[in-house]
């Protein structure tokens, strides 16, 4: 299969690869390593905004670029449960066939898992920091 540079370059990277530790961290993951594709995100949040993240997937370039991409570009973000680019936009980005846009479905799974789970976490000690 043809990759373009930016898959490529991504694919090899080993930034932001591995789990995060610490109270900060949220964790989120979608996918079946069974059926090919599994992938998770760790962000670190501090004052409502990411301050590091990083993946883990068992998948094909096409994800794991991908994924590494997100990782990267999260950081500085405000948390939000939205990826930092929607699925069409990652698809052109690394040229994706459309038989595998059903991995980038994926991926955007794992995030809402983490974001989600980082969302939570404020809103449930914003009330009870409220006394409620």
């Amino acid at each position: 299969m043809n990759y373009n540079d930016l898959t490529r370059r991504y694919f090899e990277s080993t930034a932001n690869v591995g789990e995060l530790k610490g109270p900060d961290v949220f964790r989120g993951a979608a996918g079946n390593r069974d059926q090919g594709t599994w992938v998770q995100f760790d962000l670190r949040i501090k004052a409502g905004a990411v301050s590091a993240a990083s993946f883990l997937a068992f998948a094909c370039p096409h994800t794991i670029a991908a994924s590494a991409w997100l990782a990267e570009r999260a950081v500085g973000r405000p948390v939000n449960s939205l990826l930092p680019v929607g699925v069409p936009e990652l698809r052109d980005r690394f040229a994706v066939p459309i038989e595998k846009m059903g991995r980038l479905l994926i991926i955007e799974d794992a995030w809402l898992a983490a974001t989600v789970a980082a969302l939570d976490y404020r809103e449930s000690a914003h009330i009870s920091d409220r006394g409620e």
